[in-house]
This record gives C-alpha cells, sequence and structure tokens, in this order.
C-alpha cells in the first residue's frame, strides 16, 4: 500500500471589497460589469508586492488573455465588503490560471477564471515567468 501523502491546503488571497453605491445598476444590485473591477482589485492586490516588506520582487508585467464568470447570486449594496477570495489552479512557463470566488460568510456571489500571461512591454511580446514569481505562484496553487 502506497504512503498517502497529505497536502497542505494552498493559501487564499483574500481582499476586502467595498460594495460601491456606482457600483449598483437600477435593478438594485451589482452590474455585472462591475464585477470585473472586482476581480482587477484583488490581482492588483494579489501581486502588488512590496520587495522590502515581503521580500519578494514584484511582477514584471501581467496580462489578462482570458476571462470566464459565473453569476451566482445578486449582490446589492451594502455598508461591509465583500471578500474576493483567489488562488491559483495552474501554472505554465508563460501563464497562469486564477480562480476567484465573491462571497461573504453565507453566500458565494460569483465564481470567475482568469487566464494570465507574463508580458514584456519593452518588446510587446510573452516571456517566461521568473523563478520568484513561480516561487509566489505556487504559495497559492491548489
Amino acid at each position: 500500500m502506497a504512503d498517502v501523502v497529505e497536502r497542505t491546503p494552498a493559501e487564499r488571497h483574500i481582499y476586502p471589497r467595498t460594495v460601491r453605491f456606482a457600483d449598483v445598476d437600477s435593478q438594485g444590485h451589482v452590474n455585472n460589469v462591475r464585477f470585473l473591477d472586482y476581480l482587477e482589485d484583488a490581482r492588483f492586490g494579489m501581486f502588488s508586492i512590496d520587495p522590502y516588506v515581503a521580500g519578494d520582487e514584484p511582477f514584471k508585467g501581467l496580462v489578462v488573455t482570458r476571462h470566464e464568470i459565473d453569476y451566482r447570486r445578486p449582490l446589492g449594496f451594502r455598508a461591509e465588503p465583500v471578500l474576493v477570495e483567489t488562488w491559483v489552479t495552474e501554472i505554465r512557463p508563460v501563464r497562469f490560471t486564477l480562480r476567484y470566488e465573491i462571497r461573504d460568510d453565507d453566500t458565494v456571489y460569483v465564481t470567475a477564471m482568469s487566464v494570465i500571461a507574463a508580458y514584456d512591454a519593452e518588446r510587446a511580446a510573452p516571456r517566461r515567468l521568473t523563478e520568484s514569481e513561480l516561487s509566489y505562484l505556487k504559495r497559492y496553487q491548489s
């Protein structure tokens, strides 16, 4: 019988996002397009690494190549923020996949996925992820 190796669950990046009045449409819930802003804010929070505090090097350039969003429940205006939980499901040499849940303690409002590519702006071309970037992503990989 093979030894069972237990894997520690991957970290999830947690980003609290305030529901702004401007996010809410005439139907009284957050407009579907605004959820892309929530995902962007969470990614920015996840990848804006301060190397002087965290000891990590910042990411050198990333572009979104794909988004998928599933709207699970309507989210209305509220005082308390929702949480955008983000984790990594796949890592390749030049790209990786993020999964998200926009939620509170009781409800998942949105599940989503983004494919992110490493990009060299000076060459206007894809590039390989650095060892530092790969190491950082693996902390969140499940």
